[in-house]
């Protein structure tokens, strides 16, 4: 192979070298800052370029993606003279290439100094208090600021927080303490609160008690008096039929004076001292005693006996009988006078004339009923 040949192939092997070297593949979300003889040219984007040898240069490249840069403590003093460290982060994107390039030396830290001062005039205007609450609009203020100032930069801030604020080690026990004090307060509200309605619901469940026990008694009351209201009812109501039954049956006279005697019997059964014996039954009651001493027991006393016995009233219609309260009534007692001798009636001791006359005529007429009654037969 002549020296020509092999000259020509290493021209073209060069040459092939130097384009292959001087072509260029932009990535996704990159650019290319090109300068031509020291010159800005153009700015390449994603894609294959092509740049001219020994005139062309890459300036800078740029990452258009939003990025983030974390900058250092920086020292702060608020209104009521409170030092403290606090750090930000903030997060930007690269919006024009050239100006990014050409704009300012050294961006990141332009934004760092940027970021640090307006800090400062913004914290330097509030409190402690409303400092550590106002996070957002202190975050929104310096956001706006940086914003505005890096247009010219090429760069646009998304955001910017407050990563930490750190104030003093003795404002920070401060800020416990009260922190514990507020919880404290808290929770005797809270207790109090509990106390106030545990009496109140204690209170409502005792009233509440009280209605039903006053309600319980009522409707007891109310039951009651209707059962004895209903048993009132079925008494009279069996009375009263036993009545109708009775005018209904027709008794005789007979029936009629047993009854009373009955009766009779039950009164002077009790504890009474007085008994008042009406007077359709003194005649009755001192017929059927003459009869049971003379047919019964075969003898009779003429001798009246003294008692303890009270004084006799007579009442109209009635003869009241007294009975002795210590001792047991004579044996043979007296029997009451007739309907026409228009005497009071009593014990023996009361008036023993009287009654000793009475007690001879009743007995005369129950000897003659008995005769008559014996022939009769």
């Amino acid at each position: 192979m002549s020296p020509f040949l092999i000259g020509l192939i290493i021209v073209l092997a060069l040459i092939v070298l130097i384009i292959i070297s001087n072509i260029k593949i932009v990535p996704q979300a990159n650019a290319f800052v090109i300068e031509r003889f020291g010159v800005y040219y153009t700015t390449w984007h994603t894609g294959i370029h092509m740049k001219i040898p020994f005139m062309d240069r890459i300036a800078r490249k740029v990452s258009l993606k939003e990025q983030v840069v974390d900058f250092e403590p920086q020292s702060v003093i608020t209104r009521d003279n409170v030092s403290m460290q606090i750090d930000t982060v903030v997060y930007y994107q690269i919006t024009d290439s050239k100006l990014y390039a050409y704009g300012v030396e050294r961006p990141i830290m332009a934004i760092e100094t940027l970021c640090a001062t307006t800090l400062r005039n913004i914290i330097g205007e509030l409190e402690l208090d409303n400092t550590l609450t106002s996070r957002d609009k202190i975050n929104e203020r310096i956001r706006e600021i940086l914003d505005e100032a890096t247009d010219a930069w090429g760069i646009k801030v998304k955001r910017v927080e407050l990563k930490n604020i750190l104030p003093p080690r003795e404002i920070q026990i401060a800020m416990e303490k009260q922190m514990k004090a507020e919880r404290e307060r808290r929770a005797r509200i809270l207790d109090a609160e509990g106390e106030k309605t545990s009496q109140i619901l204690v209170a409502e469940g005792h009233k509440e008690a009280a209605i039903l026990r006053a309600e319980a008694i009522k409707e007891t009351k109310i039951r009651e008096a209707q059962g004895e209201a209903e048993a009132i009812i079925a008494v009279q109501t069996a009375f009263a039929d036993s009545l109708r039954m009775l005018n209904e049956a027709a008794p005789s006279d007979r029936v009629i004076a047993l009854k009373s005697l009955e009766a009779l019997a039950q009164v002077a059964d009790g504890r009474a001292t007085k008994i008042i014996i009406p007077s359709n039954l003194q005649n009755m009651a001192g017929l059927a005693t003459v009869l049971k001493e003379m047919v019964v027991d075969g003898n009779v006393d003429n001798t009246p006996k003294e008692s303890n016995a009270n004084t006799t009233t007579s009442l109209p219609g009635a003869t009241t009988v007294s009975r002795p309260t210590t001792a047991r009534p004579a044996a043979n007692p007296v029997l009451p006078a007739m309907p026409n001798s228009g005497v009071g009636t009593g014990f023996a001791g009361t008036n023993v004339s009287q009654a000793v006359d009475a007690q001879a005529q009743l007995r005369a007429r129950a000897q003659q009923a008995l005769n008559n009654h014996r022939s009769g037969n």
